[in-house]
């Protein structure tokens, strides 16, 4: 089986040709503040080694004691983050760090050091490694971490700089692989979270309800294995999950889809539903990753081996109930009466009808990358669908031309795995064609995804390999390449931030 972040090969036994090191030979350096350290060749002189402290972080946050693994942001105020680690821990603090008045050559006495951002709180309980971590949408109401230990911990953040107090827990899956927030409107503070077990749990958060804060909507048991990914339609209607037993299913948990009259044939849970027992759909060694386009007409899921499939989903336009193109109305529907928490929707005020006919069929089968999609994105602006694989090159594809290879960047991160892609960033025209990436190499990168000149253009002056396929900027800080620093994730905020979680146990802030 190929090398995945997933499914990692036992350590090689070591050979006898290993030579061991004297320990008066060994000497180990530890800067300050974490930074990116790259090996040059030993000096002809003397035969010893340069080595180059490099950062480029503006601030970071350092308390956590084990590796970073997942990070989050507010929704209304994009600067507090929220991150979770191996030391069973999830801290919040404010990336909001003020721009310096005068450069530090200007300073009369300047420091040569710089203190960690300061906590705004931190969250304990889990017995385990807190692997997922979000806030909910409408608001911001809430702070939900998951972790290892199979608790999904619910954190009141009505206020964002002070304490968040525990509101409600639960522990009903051995370990917890992803939290993710709903965005329907009329469900706010909804989230769903896929477990180890394959389960898929939908829960809604009511403070008001005096028995029960944490509720569950909805719970589906159709994967086998570990459900690894899940994604919503933009408008919050379905749920899409996938599995390490390769089964892709798109779930209905307010019933809108039931209610414009679309069933699965294969199973009343699903409104879609594929499994490795289709050849077209099959995927040897499990599917990793997940995504939906902007318009919901289709979903993306990547696995082993750089296979990805672009499955066809249901389209679901909600209008009044004075819309004469609907097909069909949630009254009397029976599957969608109720939010919840119980509170009854009224009757006759939505109207629901399905648009196309591909619900469920495999649109495209791709494969130009060698080993697993580690993660994929699509754009909200443009026609493109970005891959990232272990074999540490990034894929986009134009969704508009049968999703034809716009590009492929074999080197996006130096042969180490590119862990996560996002489009992002609207302060101007052209942030609307940048992607940006980040790896186990330990560097964050942007990349200008228009093709031709555009491109060139935006990588001429450089001379790396990436900068001839649109890199325009690169951020280091973390050790990566191999030691234990890789990035393995990030968040992007309104005010053109970049903020990382570190395998180093650091979370860097660049600008």
């Amino acid at each position: 089986m190929e090398d995945s972040i997933h499914n990692k090969d036992a350590d090689d036994a070591p050979s006898d040709d290993d030579a061991l090191l004297d320990p008066s030979d060994a000497a180990e350096i530890v800067p300050d503040h974490p930074m990116d350290m790259d090996d040059d060749d030993e000096q002809a002189d003397g035969g010893e080694q340069e080595i180059q402290l490099h950062n480029d972080s503006r601030a970071y946050f350092d308390l956590h004691s084990d590796s970073i693994f997942c990070i989050a942001n507010h929704p209304v105020d994009s600067t507090i983050i929220a991150t979770g680690g191996g030391d069973d821990t999830a801290y919040v603090f404010s990336a909001d760090i003020p721009s310096p008045l005068l450069p530090p050559s200007y300073e009369s006495n300047p420091s040569t050091t710089r203190s960690s951002l300061q906590p705004i709180a931190k969250l304990q309980g889990h017995t385990d490694s807190v692997n997922a971590v979000t806030y909910t949408l409408g608001n911001g109401n809430y702070l939900l971490t998951g972790g290892l230990d199979g608790q999904v911990r619910v954190h009141s953040a009505t206020n964002t700089k002070q304490n968040y107090p525990l509101l409600a827990s639960a522990q009903e899956v051995p370990e917890i692989n992803f939290l993710a927030p709903c965005p329907h409107p009329s469900y706010p503070d909804t989230f769903a979270l896929g477990a180890s077990d394959g389960s898929v749990w939908i829960y809604h958060i009511d403070s008001q309800d005096k028995e029960t804060h944490l509720q569950v909507v909805q719970a589906y048991y159709l994967h086998t294995e570990s459900c690894t990914a899940g994604a919503w339609t933009a408008d919050g209607k379905l749920l899409a999950t996938v599995s390490e037993d390769g089964s892709f299913y798109v779930w209905d948990p307010f019933g809108e889809a039931a209610a414009a009259g679309i069933t699965s044939s294969s199973s009343g849970q699903a409104v879609v539903g594929l499994t490795a027992a289709d050849q077209r759909f099959a995927i040897e060694d499990g599917l990793f990753s997940v995504a939906v386009s902007p318009t919901g007409a289709f979903a993306a899921v990547g696995g082993a081996h750089g296979m990805i499939r672009i499955v066809g989903l249901p389209r679901l336009n909600t209008t009044n109930n004075n819309s004469t193109s609907a097909t069909k109305s949630l009254q009397g529907g029976g599957t969608a009466k109720n939010k919840p928490g119980g509170k009854k929707q009224t009757p006759t005020s939505l109207v629901v009808e399905a648009v196309g006919s591909q619900t469920g069929q495999i649109l495209a089968s791709l494969q130009i990358q060698s080993e697993s999609i580690e993660t994929l994105a699509f754009s909200r602006h443009h026609s493109l669908l970005a891959a990232g694989s272990v074999d540490g090159s990034i894929v986009l594809f134009d969704s508009a031309h049968w999703f034809a290879v716009r590009r492929h960047v074999k080197e996006a991160h130096d042969g180490f795995a590119v862990v996560q892609v996002a489009f992002g960033g609207l302060r101007d025209e052209k942030e609307a064609w940048l992607l940006t990436s980040c790896g186990m190499d330990g560097v964050v990168r942007r990349w200008d995804c228009r093709g031709g000149v555009a491109a060139a253009a935006a990588g001429a002056g450089g001379g790396r390999p990436g900068q001839q396929q649109g890199l325009v900027k690169e951020w280091r800080g973390h050790r990566g390449e191999g030691e234990g620093g890789g990035v393995l994730g990030f968040v992007l905020t309104d005010g053109g931030k970049v903020v990382t979680a570190g395998d180093d146990g650091v979370s860097l802030v660049f600008t």
